[in-house]
């Protein structure tokens, strides 16, 4: 494929089950099981990411899959205490091999983003590892500071949490 631009750069609202999202999540199942030795464990079901509980979205560049990203709404728990009602949690960014270092990882957190702010959210949480140093940068890089741990791994050493307000 050639390089991504404008014009050849497409993100569409998909459901979580959708062919092509379900192919780019287990492709960013194997980056986790390569790099951490396992799946992520975090629970997620398809509902919780569609309207008005969340969003799913599949970029494509001249027509074929290439990146995937969502969130879902969370709730401020006490299992939780880092969370705050208004936050939506960033799943399942991937950029497939060949399209990665063109820019469509940071372009398809820009319209997850745009579209959580749109849907009422006040902030954006996720959690990461070091073994995705990569992913790090990005948020860093993205105006994203440094979090208590949270979700299915807020006890794990490796579990690496970031936020960012949205407008």
């Amino acid at each position: 494929m050639r390089e991504a631009t404008q014009l050849d750069w497409d993100p569409r609202v998909v459901a979580y089950d959708h062919p092509d999202a379900v192919a780019l999540v287990a492709a960013v199942q194997q980056v986790y099981l390569h790099r951490y030795g396992q799946n992520d464990i975090t629970p997620v079901a398809a509902g919780e990411f569609s309207a008005p509980a969340g969003l799913f979205l599949v970029g494509y560049s001249d027509g074929a899959p290439v990146a995937c990203g969502g969130w879902r709404f969370r709730a401020a728990t006490g299992e939780d205490p880092v969370l705050r009602d208004g936050d939506v949690e960033l799943k399942r960014m991937y950029v497939v091999d060949g399209m990665r270092g063109r820019g469509l990882a940071r372009r398809l957190l820009a319209e997850l983003e745009r579209h959580a702010a749109a849907a009422g959210a006040r902030r954006i949480v996720l959690e990461t590892g070091p073994r995705q140093p990569e992913a790090i940068q990005l948020y860093r890089t993205s105006g994203y500071h440094e979090l208590g741990r949270f979700g299915a791994y807020r006890d794990h050493p490796l579990s690496r949490c970031f936020a960012k307000p949205l407008p």
